[in-house]
């Protein structure tokens, strides 16, 4: 596969190196396309300690594992992966200019914009390492099951804090919301429902965090009481990272991610998108699925496009 460069026209650049570009890279370089991989290295997928639902590993992957896994299997068959910030994707006659933070510019005949989501942090000290150690969670879908049994905290407020609460009740009957301050805003429904399941809200700012025996204790300023949880799950929600393509007038969805048809292209013609920066569920199996629909999609386009097909 020949370097791509500023003079260079590509079939496709794809935005992003997690498990979505990844899996297109793989694709379009078995289908013998000329592409390259803008990656920021900053997946999501990176901070994961240990996937357990990730089929054909049952012993679990880390996502670093994962991703290093995926990249190999990808430049095994010629992918071209480069590091950079896309900062802007621009459309022209003759397709895409895509732009990088250190000034980098690119032209190619299809984009496919797999540049996920950020999730919103709270603002407690050593997130990353209780991350990494499975202290600090985001996705109940992912890892609910490894909870099983557990005194969980959910930290967020407002119907989207219940509803991951709810969900969590599958696993576990001792839940608690801490809002970090901040008024639960919930409907008078909801906090009926809040009331039938059991849930409690601790509406105090915290102001340290430390663990104990594998645990983490929370303690509020305003009356001094101290909780224990087995984990934390953050319910702040997550930013698509979509201002690259934002610009080209495709469809936004109600929760800020991007609208696309059944073959994963957006309302603009030639611009596709997989993974969490998609309206949908937001799972690495998903991403991987939504990125194969991507890459056969832009290669069928492609062949019809030469007369090939």
């Amino acid at each position: 596969m020949t370097a791509a460069s500023e003079e260079q026209r590509l079939d496709t650049l794809i935005v992003g190196g997690g498990p979505a570009g990844l899996t297109a890279a793989i694709y379009l370089a078995r289908y013998r396309r000329r592409f390259l991989v803008v990656d920021s290295g900053a997946s999501r997928a990176s901070w994961i300690p240990l996937s357990h639902n990730h089929a054909g590993f049952p012993d679990g992957v880390t996502g670093d594992e994962l991703l290093a896994r995926m990249r190999a299997q990808a430049e095994r068959y010629g992918a071209r992966i480069v590091p950079g910030t896309v900062t802007a994707v621009e459309r022209g006659d003759d397709g895409y200019r895509v732009r990088t933070e250190d000034g980098r510019q690119f032209r190619a005949r299809t984009v496919l914009a797999a540049t996920g989501v950020i999730d919103r942090e709270p603002e407690l000290p050593n997130l990353y390492q209780a991350v990494q150690r499975g202290l600090v969670r985001h996705c109940p879908i992912c890892d609910g099951f490894e909870v099983t049994g557990h005194r969980i905290g959910v930290i967020g407020h407002g119907t989207g804090a219940l509803g991951e609460a709810l969900f969590l009740r599958t696993y576990s009957r001792d839940i608690t919301v801490l809002t970090l301050g901040e008024p639960m805003n919930l409907e008078e429904a909801e906090e009926r429902r809040m009331a039938e399941a059991g849930l409690r809200a601790v509406e105090e700012p915290v102001v340290e965090i430390h663990t104990e025996g594998g645990r983490i204790a929370a303690l509020t300023t305003a009356s001094g009481e101290r909780l224990t949880f087995d984990t934390l799950y953050s319910a702040l929600g997550c930013h698509p990272r979509i201002e690259p393509v934002k610009g080209l007038g495709v469809r936004i969805g109600p929760d800020g991610r991007l609208v696309t048809d059944g073959h994963q292209q957006t309302g603009i013609e030639g611009l596709y998108a997989a993974g969490d920066i998609v309206e949908g569920l937001n799972q690495i199996s998903v991403a991987m699925g939504q990125a194969a629909i991507a890459a056969t999609a832009i290669h069928r386009r492609l062949l019809a496009e030469d007369g090939d097909l």
